[in-house]
C-alpha cells in the first residue's frame, strides 16, 4: 500500500522516461514502405499528393489542436457516497505546462470555462510549469483561482525539476494547498470528505500510508495523484475516487493504434475514465505539455459526484466497464444554466 523513495529510485533505475506503442512503429513503418510504392507506381502527382497530406496533418497537430481546449464534464456516480457529498462539482487543472508554446493562452482559457461552471473545489494534479523562467508568471495563473470549499494542488516531475521550493512558495502566497503525503478534511452538508494528495512518483517520495495517516472519522475519500499508476494501490487503501494527468493521452492518437508514447508511470492507465477495484480513476489529457496534438486535444475537467440510490434512497451498486472510457459520449449534462454542449 505504501510506495517509498527507494522503491520509486529502482523502478526509475530500470524503466525509460517514455515508451513508444509498438502498433505505432509497425504502422509507420508500413506506411513508410506504402507511400514508397505508391510514389514509385503513381510517379510525382501521388507523390505531391501524399507529401501535401502529411503537411496538413502535421500543420493541424502542431499548431490547431493543441489550442482546442475542451472542457470534460463527468457525472461519476458512488454508491457509497454520503447525501452531503450528492452533487458536489470538482474542477480539474493538468499539466499546464507554463513556458511551452500557447501554454498560457490555454491555461487562461482553460480557467475560464472551469470558473463559470462555478465549482465547489478547485484541484491542480502537477507540472505547472515546463521551464524556469515560466515560474515568474506563475502568479498570474495562480492568483485567478478560487472555489468555495478551497482549491489544492499536488507536484508533478517538471516541478520538481524546474524549482518545486519556488513553486510551493507562490502556491501559499495565493491561498492554494499543497498536499504532499498530506490531506484536508471538507465538510459539506454534514458530510466529510477526505481529500488526499501524494508526492509525485519520479522525483518524489509518494507515500499513502503517510497520506492519510491520523485522519479523523470521515465519509469518503478522493486522492490527488500526478502519475495515475499508483491506482492500484488508491484502489486497495480504500479511495473512491483518484484524479491524476501526466500522460497528456500520449499526444498522437488515432483509432486501433491508441497513444503514441507514454511516459514513465503513465504506462497502466493512459486517458479518461477507469474503474479500479472499487476505485474510480480519472485520468486528464491535461491543458498544455509538448505542443503537438492529434486525435487528443487538452482538456479541462468538471466532475460531479453522484449517490446511487434506489427508490427507497438506499444505495445501491453501480455497473461500470472494467476498462477505461476513454471516449467522451458518457458526459451528461449538469443541472445548472447555461453548461457547455458535450462533444
Amino acid at each position: 500500500m505504501t510506495t517509498t523513495l527507494p522503491s520509486i529510485r529502482k523502478q526509475r533505475d530500470r524503466q525509460p522516461r517514455l515508451r513508444y506503442s509498438p502498433r505505432w512503429i509497425g504502422a509507420g513503418l508500413a506506411g513508410s514502405v506504402l507511400a514508397g510504392l505508391a510514389g514509385f507506381y503513381g510517379g510525382l502527382p501521388i507523390t505531391l499528393a501524399l507529401a501535401g497530406a502529411g503537411a496538413v496533418s502535421a500543420g493541424y497537430a502542431l499548431t490547431i489542436e493543441p489550442r482546442r481546449i475542451r472542457l470534460t464534464v463527468k457525472d461519476l456516480s458512488f454508491e457509497q457516497l454520503p447525501s452531503g457529498l450528492d452533487g458536489l462539482t470538482i474542477g480539474q487543472l493538468s499539466d499546464l505546462h507554463l513556458g511551452h508554446r500557447y501554454s498560457f493562452t490555454n491555461a487562461h482559457q482553460a480557467i475560464d470555462q472551469l470558473l463559470a461552471m462555478q465549482p465547489e473545489i478547485i484541484v491542480l494534479t502537477g507540472d505547472l510549469v515546463q521551464t524556469c523562467a515560466a515560474i515568474r508568471r506563475l502568479p498570474e495563473v495562480l492568483r485567478r483561482l478560487h472555489a468555495p470549499l478551497g482549491v489544492y494542488a499536488v507536484p508533478g516531475n517538471h516541478d520538481y525539476w524546474e524549482g518545486m521550493p519556488h513553486i510551493a512558495t507562490l502556491l501559499c502566497e495565493h491561498g492554494i494547498q499543497l498536499l504532499i503525503n498530506r490531506h484536508r478534511l471538507i465538510e459539506r452538508q454534514g458530510a466529510r470528505l477526505l481529500l488526499a494528495g501524494v508526492d509525485d512518483h519520479w522525483d518524489g517520495s509518494p507515500n499513502l500510508e503517510l497520506a492519510v495517516g491520523g485522519a479523523p472519522a470521515h465519509d469518503f475519500r478522493i486522492l490527488l495523484a500526478h502519475c495515475p499508476d499508483i491506482a492500484d494501490e488508491a484502489a486497495t487503501a480504500g479511495f473512491h475516487l483518484q484524479l491524476s494527468g501526466h500522460t497528456h493521452g500520449g499526444h498522437v492518437r488515432l483509432p486501433g493504434l491508441g497513444p503514441l508514447c507514454l511516459p514513465r508511470h503513465g504506462w497502466h492507465y493512459d486517458m479518461g475514465h477507469f474503474q479500479v477495484g472499487s476505485m474510480h480513476l480519472f485520468v486528464s489529457r491535461g491543458v498544455g505539455g509538448l505542443p503537438l496534438r492529434l486525435g487528443c486535444p487538452p482538456e479541462v475537467n468538471l466532475f460531479q459526484l453522484r449517490r446511487i440510490a434506489d427508490e427507497t434512497g438506499d444505495a445501491q451498486s453501480a455497473t461500470l466497464p472494467a476498462h477505461g472510457d476513454h471516449g467522451e459520449e458518457a458526459r451528461s449534462q449538469l443541472p445548472s444554466a447555461g453548461s457547455p454542449a458535450r462533444d
